[in-house]
């Protein structure tokens, strides 16, 4: 009896079993499948060149590209390019400009100790307001065509300028505009 009792409870499990397993199989799956998608392409660089390069322009490079690939693509630097004043290792980005400086005369010819040029005393490099004309008056800052008109008119009324201070009396010059230019003017 025992065993008949062994072999029913054998069978019950069994078949619970079967049945599990036949259900687990069955049955759809929950949710949605998993969509694999292609890796992301990353888009090329547009950069504009331009300045001291043989062909500026804009152009089209890959990812992670530095300056110096953008100076080859635009042909190359220029004779007179200065490319001390660039960082060529810089990583470039979508929509950058890349303006390629003129290298700087650093020392200029400069004229005869003492020639006066237009109203600038070359051997101080300062404006002489006593023989400034309009334009050089103007190249000052703070000093647009209606102040180089009145300092000319107060020049012509009154004999040159004694100090560098009588621009005060001029109409329209006040302690902050000769200030900012006490130091690049001269009355000799």
């Amino acid at each position: 009896m025992k065993k008949l009792v062994a072999l029913v409870l054998l069978g019950v499990i069994s078949g619970l079993l079967g049945a599990g397993i036949l259900f687990l199989v069955t049955t759809p799956p929950v949710g949605e499948a998993i969509q694999l998608l292609p890796a992301p392409t990353i888009p090329p660089l547009v950069v504009y060149v331009s300045g001291a390069v043989l062909t500026p322009g804009v152009y089209t490079l890959p990812p992670g590209s530095r300056v110096t690939d953008a100076l080859e693509a635009a042909g190359g630097l220029a004779a007179q390019a200065d490319p001390e004043r660039l960082n060529l290792a810089q990583v470039l980005t979508d929509g950058q400009k890349i303006d390629v400086p003129e290298v700087i005369a650093s020392n200029p010819a400069e004229p005869a100790l003492g020639e006066v040029t237009r109203g600038i005393e070359l051997t101080s490099g300062l404006i002489n307001i006593n023989t400034a004309s309009q334009e050089e008056l103007e190249s000052l800052p703070e000093i647009g065509p209606h102040l180089a008109e009145e300092i000319i008119k107060y020049r012509e009324a009154n004999g040159p300028f004694e100090s560098v201070d009588e621009l005060l009396e001029v109409s329209g010059i006040g302690e902050t505009t000769l200030e900012t230019i006490r130091d690049l003017i001269t009355i000799q």
